[in-house]
């Protein structure tokens, strides 16, 4: 695992609380909208990459889905998310791990990236998430994945980001990715930012 990336983002869960966070959404519409659309039932298997201490597992068992994991690299993330739903956390597969270098057991029918994608600014570390995507995601599965969009911010929590267009989002991830929808959204962060992002729904197939 890499040891630094694991020390950043241990550090910035620990030194904020849940809502203080920039990405930061009691509910996480855009991505709520984009996972209902791809019609895929309530037990279909779910990963949220990245998903840290994100509300949207907690909104997903309130509609009844059952299949559900979430993936990051911080612990404190996974605990401020599992002590927030009590009970509830043991509907969860948490897995407390570095995504570049996971062993994922799938095959996942959606694949939710709300945190991480946007980070990978070589092109090696977004070849290595693109082979963990694929080796991850079924065949007619779907590719939910959210970045900064072109006048978004150029760097968050202190690290550089890579800004993508749904064009060039389509274009980095390939032919083997089909863009069957993609939404604007202009995110308020706690601070009072306006940061845009696109959230782009893709179907894989290889």
């Amino acid at each position: 695992m890499n040891s630094g990336r694991k020390a950043h983002w241990e550090q910035v869960y620990q030194d904020k609380e849940e809502g203080q966070t920039s990405w930061f959404q009691p509910r996480p519409e855009t991505s709520l909208r984009l996972i209902a659309s791809t019609g895929e039932p309530a037990d279909a298997p779910f990963i949220d990459v990245g998903g840290g201490a994100s509300r949207l597992v907690d909104h997903l068992l309130d509609q009844g889905w059952s299949n559900l994991s979430v993936l990051d690299i911080s612990p404190s993330a996974l605990t401020q998310a599992q002590t927030r739903l009590g009970n509830r956390a043991a509907q969860i597969n948490w897995l407390e791990t570095d995504l570049m270098e996971a062993s994922l057991q799938g095959p996942y029918r959606i694949w939710h990236d709300r945190a991480v994608f946007h980070f990978l600014v070589e092109e090696n570390d977004r070849l290595r998430y693109l082979n963990q995507l694929k080796g991850a995601l079924e065949a007619g599965g779907r590719a939910i994945i959210a970045t900064f969009a072109p006048d978004g911010p150029e760097a968050c929590s202190g690290l550089p980001v890579q800004r993508y267009s749904p064009e060039s989002l389509q274009h980095t991830l390939g032919n083997d990715f089909r863009l069957a929808e993609t939404l604007s959204e202009e995110h308020r962060t706690p601070a009072g930012a306006t940061q845009s992002f696109i959230y782009c729904l893709f179907r894989y197939q290889p």
